[in-house]
């Protein structure tokens, strides 16, 4: 790599960064190209998130909102300048990260994509209101059909506008025609004959059977010179025939005199039904107007939870599928529908799941011969007096979708508007692959298609890059804060794109997180478009497939922490060929082949298994796996294959609630058996934070800061002045600095300006009193000691504290020798807060070992090549000492080391939810048309 003297550049073609010192970045100098796909990688804490989020993406966000008024800054972020002399170049910065950022309960894949806003424009300019009675389309008739229809006769024909009279409730007739004759009308039509008002009101018996109508204006149809209708004379017939809608409160007749007559109406009716008129509101869920009136447009209600009431569907209704009516005094409900169900053709012996959707209805509905399901809790509610019907009816309430509208969250007759025979709840129903797939295949007519046009084009766009990232099998109704952060990361990706800005700058945070290589080949395609677009991408990433793509590597290390924060490499694929051997970046001798993770030389064979039945949970068809212990096992298959269904909403809890440990119920499966006895806990190992506190940190998690507190309150000088070991921490009273109540530095709040963090005055940021930090040991006080990183921590205590040593040990086993022992959790990525946790577990004594089964939900993430070698090292090592390790993988380094595979699949949504395969690595590379058979062939 030659080295380029940035300051020569120009701001236009590059970005240009000097001198960034942000976190562990040693005075980084660097230049990015614009306009080009730029990967940012290096190993775990080496500084990548530093230069791309911290540095370029803050810098971005500062100069923008500096660009705002005083009065508007009030409102948004405070940003700090970060430490760098100077960032040039920079565009508007977008970044796309990990975390799922909305608290939204009715936030959904298609509003935060902006498809849905657009449904909801089409349905309500271009939808049809069909009748669910008749099928027919419901019309109203508009003032430009009544005069079309009257400009449709020949120049000179003579026309009357009439409408009915309605007697108002509490009027005579009489009282009727007087008031239409205060009101300036003369005439009303008599049985079709014309009659003076005056002179009826003369009389003193009108009939009330007559039929009457007000003659609202008699008129001529007149045309100009160019054939047009005559301009005078179109004015007048609008204005009466507006005047007749009115009075005839929405009918209006015409009679073409001596040839027809025909009765209009603007009222939106059919089949003796009021329709709701097609608007953005009436599609709107947010809004009370469209919101479904039982689940106030949250989409679940409390109700009778079917799978509650019929459990085990693979029994049949004579076998006692019906929960609540097995016991001798409720099935006095059931018999009727036994004794009867010959007589309206219903299968009783026939198991549920294969009754047809009509048949599960009439269980429930009910019928001539019996009563349903619904009755049945209908009548318990009556009696909710007595203890026992409330207690067996909680028994079967649960959070359920809303009957009413399927769990769409819209008012019922929301859906009566269709477009090719689909509602807007059909099309948010389906999964983006479905629902692309309408859109390519609409066909509407002429005056729809001018309307809808420009709609159409955004909507498909947006469903293309939803599906081109791997996200074609979710539903548009899938709740946001129910995705996965590598989901919610490519959603925004898709929307960005669908967006269609030109110009900016978008940093992205290894956004194939949570993806199989198959569909890291689309995120590829899509993040090329969003370069060709005319965007600078800068990506943080480990994935070898993304870095490959790239226009240019940037490498950060050489290692992580305090050996990190330089930039060891920048090129291209040519430059990473060209790199001498035994370049100093891991990455390049990985991407070069000069290191690699070995395959194990043997597989471990299990004997014991746990076996788990029926799970059914989501888009899983009932399948049957084995899951083998005191082995490596991985779970894999394509994004949204069921893997964490199975693993995080079926096993875990299952295994946990029979151990005592968990207490909220798991998903649907059928019966979980085997060597239950060989697992004496269960583990799920995520990566949610370790701690929410300021104050938390690694060292108190693995347990070590208590041996450090007992060290130093050993120490003489901490005898003589009787400090115990709480005034070594800075969560207690005691030996904190009480002016920063133990967090080093204080916040003022500026109203318009970013909030300044200054260093506390009276403790210089070390967090403790200074009498507190008099005591040493070694020349280190407790602050000097929380200051050091696990493994300058290691080399201190390696000789005189072997009990400490063996308990940071684990810290550096899986990668996180780089971070600081009093480093805040909340500043840790979900990566490093996962692999704590491990270490955790890795450092528990020798009691507390062996009968564990561990779940991993995707350790890889945010891990360097060289890591993963670290990371599988410790989870042999788990294995080693007796437990079992289950992990919800994409990875192919961790694949190709496992013991046993269980693939779920062949595809994501609908179409998956299938166990493609339970076997070992080789076993598997020799079947073919399995995606992840395709890549790991290429491992092994």
């Amino acid at each position: 790599m030659t080295k380029v003297d940035i300051s020569r550049l120009d701001p236009k073609n590059y970005i240009i960064i000097k001198g960034a010192r942000v976190n562990n970045l040693k005075n980084v100098d660097v230049a990015i190209q614009r306009n080009k796909l730029t990967v940012v990688t290096g190993l775990s804490g080496s500084g990548k998130s530093s230069l791309a989020f911290d540095t370029l993406y803050a810098e971005g966000q500062r100069m923008y909102v500096e660009s705002l008024s005083s009065y508007a800054r009030q409102f948004l972020g405070r940003m700090e300048k970060p430490e760098v002399d100077y960032i040039r170049g920079v565009s508007p910065a977008i970044a796309i990260e990990q975390r799922v950022s909305t608290k939204n309960p009715r936030s959904t894949v298609g509003t935060t994509t902006e498809i849905y806003d657009y449904l909801k424009l089409l349905f309500a300019r271009a939808g049809k209101t069909i009748s669910p009675v008749s099928g027919k389309e419901v019309k109203k008739d508009t003032v430009t059909d009544v005069c079309d229809f009257i400009f449709s006769h020949e120049e000179g024909q003579k026309v009357m506008i009439l409408t009915p009279l309605k007697v108002s409730e509490g009027r005579t007739l009489e009282k009727e025609l007087d008031l239409l004759l205060k009101k300036g009308f003369n005439r009303v039509a008599q049985n079709g004959e014309i009659q003076q008002i005056e002179e009826l009101l003369e009389i003193k018996n009108i009939k009330k059977s007559d039929q009457f109508e007000i003659l609202i204006d008699r008129a001529v149809v007149r045309f100009d010179e160019n054939n047009e209708p005559d301009e005078d004379t179109l004015y007048r017939i609008s204005d009466s025939v507006q005047t007749a809608f009115f009075e005839g409160q929405g009918d209006c007749h015409i009679e073409i005199l001596g040839k027809e007559k025909k009765a209009f109406s603007d009222r939106f009716e059919a089949d003796g039904m009021s329709f709701e008129e097609p608007s953005v509101n009436l599609f709107t869920f947010n809004n009370p107007y469209g919101a479904c009136k039982r689940c106030d447009g949250f989409g679940k209600v409390l109700g009778i939870d079917e799978d509650l009431v019929i459990p085990d569907k693979e029994l049949s209704i004579f076998e006692g599928a019906i929960a609540p009516w097995r016991s001798e005094r409720m099935s006095d409900w059931l018999a009727p529908l036994i004794k009867n169900g010959i007589r309206f053709d219903f299968p009783i012996h026939r198991s549920y799941k294969d009754l047809t959707d009509e048949q599960k209805k009439l269980v429930w509905s009910g019928n001539d011969y019996f009563e349903g399901l619904d009755a049945f809790f209908k009548d318990l509610e009556k009696q909710t007096y007595k203890v026992q019907y409330r207690v067996m009816l909680s028994r079967y309430r649960g959070r359920t979708i809303c009957p009413e509208c399927r769990g769409t969250r819209l008012r019922g007759d929301a859906s009566f508007v269709k477009i090719n025979d689909h509602s807007i709840t059909d099309l948010v129903l389906m999964p983006v692959k479905k629902a692309r797939d309408f859109f390519e295949e609409l066909k509407l007519e002429s005056q729809q298609e001018k309307i809808s046009k420009r709609i159409l084009l955004e909507v498909k766009n947006r469903l293309e890059y939803l599906d081109r990232v791997g996200l074609g099998y979710l539903t548009l109704n899938r709740l946001t804060s129910t995705l996965s952060g590598g989901e919610f990361q490519r959603i925004k990706l898709a929307t960005s794109l669908g967006s269609a800005l030109v110009g900016s700058m978008y940093i992205l945070d290894e956004p194939s997180i949570g993806l199989h290589p198959r569909d890291t080949q689309k995120l590829v395609s899509v993040l090329e478009s969003l370069r060709d677009l005319g965007n600078t991408v800068i990506v943080v990433e480990h994935e070898e497939e993304v870095m490959e793509a790239a226009d240019e590597i940037i490498d950060i290390g050489p290692d992580a922490g305090n050996l990190g924060g330089e930039l060891v490499f920048q090129g291209d694929r040519e430059d990473i060929q060209k790199a001498p051997a035994g370049e100093v970046s891991h990455t390049i001798r990985f991407l070069k082949g000069e290191d690699k993770i070995e395959i194990p030389k043997r597989r471990r064979k299990a004997i014991d298994f746990l076996n788990l039945t029926g799970a059914s949970e989501n888009n899983l068809k009932n399948v049957d796996v084995k899951f083998p212990l005191n082995v490596l096992s991985v779970v894999t298959g394509v994004s949204g294959s069921g893997k964490s269904t199975l693993v995080r909403k079926i096993l875990y809890p299952a295994l946990a609630k029979i151990k005592g440990e968990y207490s909220q119920d798991s998903g649907k499966y059928k019966e979980l058996t085997g060597s239950i006895s060989r697992i004496e806990r269960v583990e799920m190992v995520d990566q949610n934070p370790i701690g929410k506190s300021s104050r938390s940190n690694p060292v108190t998690y693995i347990k070590a800061y208590d041996a450090i507190r007992a060290l130093m309150a050993d120490q003489p000088l901490a005898k003589q002045r009787d400090y115990k070991p709480a005034f070594f921490s800075f969560n207690v009273d005691g030996g904190r600095c009480e002016a920063c109540a133990g967090e080093g530095e204080q916040t003022i709040e500026m109203q318009f300006m970013a909030d300044v963090k200054l260093t506390c005055e009276s403790c210089k940021g070390k967090r403790f009193k200074q009498e507190v930090l008099e005591v040493k040991y070694n020349e280190k006080d407790i602050s000097d000691i929380l200051d050091m990183t696990i493994d300058e921590a290691l080399e201190f205590f390696k000789e005189s504290q072997p009990k400490l040593y063996e308990k940071l040990l684990p810290l550096q086993d899986v990668g996180l020798g780089y971070i600081r022992l009093g480093q805040s959790s909340n500043t840790l990525s979900g990566g490093e807060a996962q692999r704590v946790k491990l270490a955790f577990f890795l450092g528990k004594g020798n009691s507390d070992k062996g009968k564990t089964l561990f779940i991993f939900d995707e350790p890889t993430t945010g891990l360097h090549f060289h890591d993963i070698q670290k990371l599988l090292k410790a989870l042999n090592e788990l294995i080693e000492q007796g437990d079992s390790v289950l992990i919800i993988e994409h990875n192919m380094e961790v694949i190709k080391s496992a013991d046993w595979i269980i693939d779920l699949g062949p595809e994501g949504g609908e179409e998956g939810g299938y166990i493609c395969f339970e076997g070992t690595p080789e076993e598997m590379a020799k079947i073919k048309g399995n995606y992840t058979a395709d890549f790991l062939r290429e491992k092994l």
